[in-house]
């Protein structure tokens, strides 16, 4: 309404200056013959001047009102041709508006903008997520190694010497006495429980990654160093099994958690270790003597099977386990392996012969 008032209200003045401009140029100055006529002729007992101005009013706040609702038509045009620019997906190119061919263009280039700049934001976007992704990763990679690191060279060295000193008592009470105390037993029963729990817990914090080795390789120099550290009998048999990069970097997680629960739980004196292809599957084996456990109740949460499940489901591969009481614990995964289709190659005979 202000924006109507203003318009006609400055049309007014214009116009009434246009008509006095041209009075002037037709009777001159202002004079009582001429000028003074406009107030003493009248139409409708209304003077002639007030006519005119009337007039000038309704041609001024009539065309006002007019340009207003053409202002108002464009406005609504161009807010139903940008309405879609604020929508997930862009629909004005298959739709026509009754619109000019430069405001057709320019919502145009509009689109492609705003389309350009949603998919770099989102580029962007990835990008950081991403990035800080890999920050985390290689973040906890470097705290779980320090803090392998640390427990290496404090507790576990302090546990390994309580270890040796009572492994000394134990024989020094049964050279002297024929026997050895209960309590005595028991602290370094619980000593080396201790120990097992804390290279168990030393594996897990192993770094995941492979870093540029075969996952043979991996579990070679896994086993090796878990042969020198642990009081059980290790057996192992491994292949090369050609696996991408996150197939292997998983699997040999899998051995990791395996044989740490082993380490944990399994009180175990031997163990057989068996990665070997056949009939197009990497099959990975961990097998123990130890204490095993009844798969139905529900204690094989404490031995980290889920999580091995879990992992296997990752990378389209299958888990099994076999578990008997006092028997021992048999962990298989079973992963297929894709093979590169050969496309056959055809060779026209006749023609090679000709030639």
């Amino acid at each position: 309404m202000k924006i109507l008032l203003g318009q006609g209200i400055s049309l007014f003045f214009y116009l009434v200056s246009i008509i006095v401009l041209l009075l002037y140029v037709v009777w001159g100055w202002p004079n009582d013959e001429d000028w003074w006529s406009l107030l003493n002729q009248t139409y409708a007992q209304i003077p002639l001047g007030v006519w005119i101005i009337i007039v000038l009013a309704f041609i001024s706040f009539g065309f006002s009102l007019n340009t207003l609702q053409k202002v108002r038509g464009q406005e609504k045009k161009i807010e139903t041709s940008l309405r879609p620019l604020l929508a997930e997906t862009f629909e004005t190119s298959k739709k026509k508006y009754t619109q000019t061919k430069r405001m057709q263009a320019t919502v145009t280039q509009l689109e492609q903008l705003i389309l350009t700049q949603r998919k770099t934001l989102q580029r962007i976007t990835n990008e950081k997520a991403e990035t800080q992704d890999r920050i985390i990763q290689e973040r906890l990679v470097q705290e779980r190694q320090r803090l392998a690191r640390e427990l290496h060279d404090s507790v576990s060295q302090q546990l390994f010497a309580a270890s040796m000193l009572l492994s000394t008592m134990v024989e020094i009470e049964e050279s002297k006495n024929g026997e050895v105390p209960k309590t005595l037993m028991q602290t370094e029963k619980i000593v080396q429980q201790a120990q097992l729990e804390m290279r168990a817990l030393l594996l897990h914090l192993r770094p995941a990654a492979l870093h540029n080795k075969t996952l043979k390789e991996g579990l070679e120099e896994l086993l090796q160093e878990l042969q020198e550290k642990v009081f059980f009998t290790i057996h192992y048999r491994l292949e090369e099994v050609s696996l991408s990069k996150g197939a292997e970097d998983h699997l040999f997680r899998i051995a990791q958690e395996t044989l740490s629960n082993t380490l944990r739980h399994a009180k175990a004196t031997e163990v057989d270790i068996l990665f070997v292809e056949r009939d197009n599957l990497a099959i990975f084996r961990v097998q123990d003597n130890g204490v095993g456990f009844e798969v139905g109740e529900g204690k094989n949460g404490s031995y980290g099977i889920q999580s091995v499940r879990e992992r296997a489901v990752e990378i389209g591969a299958t888990c099994k386990v076999v578990s008997v009481p006092s028997q021992g614990t048999i962990v298989e995964v079973k992963l297929p392996i894709e093979r590169p289709v050969v496309q056959p190659v055809n060779i026209d005979i006749k023609k090679a012969t000709e030639e």
